[in-house]
């Protein structure tokens, strides 16, 4: 834990303002631009730290971060955040699920920090998702700003359509419903959680090429995580019992040749929720190997975890933040720390 801290707090990979890298390249020795989305999973990593060591300085990185979603990466023409900062005269696009990211972010540095600007940042974008993203069925991945236009679908890269993984970022309505005592909030995320469950079948192995699945892994675990807060009811039991065996099937059969950090530690952490809620008992013989396995990212005398790895051995030189939030939560919950609520979930 304390690695992995001083790693957010001191690499770099937090820029001055606040802003969060989506990587660092470790051959080149830089940083990937600022992402929205990355800052807030960080945001959460940091009150998560702060949840476990009591240390101010995470507390100060929280605040710090957030305030830079809701004033430097806020775009006030298109009432949203985009993925990225745009330079003067370069396009600019909102994305679905890094909105639902962010909100969750912003509701978590309310409740850690108590200001009440990051309540409203996080209606406002919620607000953004429940109306410039909604389409037929489910949500559109992308749109441009500021026209507001979904950008064309593209059915073999996850990110770039609609999906079962979708049903992650609807979790901020759920979460906006808690915080403002609103439960017609609530009302959306049931519309994707109908939708993820009629779908999530087919999502996986979804590509044609076996080392992309693991990609899809990654994403359709954002749908098992996206079905913790509705875990009793039976269809989504089901739902939870039968992904995690697929998840853990499939990482097994591709892992030699390519695995992804963030896999690993997603799958533990949704085993530990399902397991502590009462949805699906533990399978402790997989989730001892996942929670052995997830240590082997860390990148040595630095504290960050890589973003994954080819041939068993090949580290991939990325360092990556929300792998490292995630990989931090999944052993500390495997060592213990398993009474955390659904919303503190990186």
């Amino acid at each position: 834990m304390d690695r992995a801290g001083r790693w957010f707090l001191e690499s770099g990979i937090r820029e001055a303002d606040g802003g969060v890298a989506r990587y660092h390249y470790s051959d080149r020795k830089q940083n990937a631009k600022v992402s929205t989305e990355i800052t807030g999973y960080a945001v959460s990593t940091f009150s998560y730290l702060h949840h476990l060591t009591k240390d101010q300085r995470y507390l100060d990185a929280t605040a710090q971060s957030a305030r830079f979603l809701c004033e430097v990466a806020w775009d006030a023409e298109s009432g949203t955040i985009p993925f990225e900062v745009p330079a003067e005269g370069e396009a600019s696009y909102a994305y679905f699920f890094d909105l639902g990211i962010i909100v969750r972010g912003l509701l978590t540095a309310w409740r850690t920090t108590g200001d009440a600007a990051f309540l409203e940042k996080a209606q406002r974008c919620g607000i953004s998702m429940a109306y410039d993203f909604m389409a037929e069925e489910a949500a559109h991945p992308i749109i441009a700003l500021p026209e507001k236009q979904p950008e064309p679908y593209d059915a073999l890269r996850w990110s770039q359509s609609p999906g079962c993984y979708q049903l992650k970022s609807a979790m901020a309505w759920r979460d906006l419903a808690e915080a403002t005592g609103q439960p017609a909030l609530k009302q959306p995320y049931e519309r994707m959680l109908e939708y993820s469950l009629a779908t999530h079948d087919s999502f996986l192995p979804g590509h044609p090429e076996k080392l992309k699945v693991m990609d899809r892994l990654h994403s359709y675990s954002y749908f098992l995580e996206g079905l913790l807060p509705v875990g009793d009811r039976p269809e989504c039991k089901a739902a939870l019992e039968t992904g995690i065996a697929r998840v853990a099937a499939y990482l097994r059969e591709i892992g030699p040749e390519f695995a992804r950090a963030d896999v690993y530690a997603q799958l533990l952490r949704v085993r530990l929720y399902a397991d502590r809620l009462g949805y699906v008992p533990l399978d402790l013989k997989q989730a001892t190997e996942e929670a052995e396995t997830i240590p082997q990212f860390e990148i040595p005398d630095i504290g960050g975890f890589y973003f994954g790895r080819r041939n068993g051995s090949e580290y991939m030189q990325f360092h990556n933040p929300w792998a490292t939030g995630f990989c931090l939560q999944a052993l500390a919950m495997w060592e213990g720390d398993r009474n955390i609520p659904v919303c503190a979930l990186i």
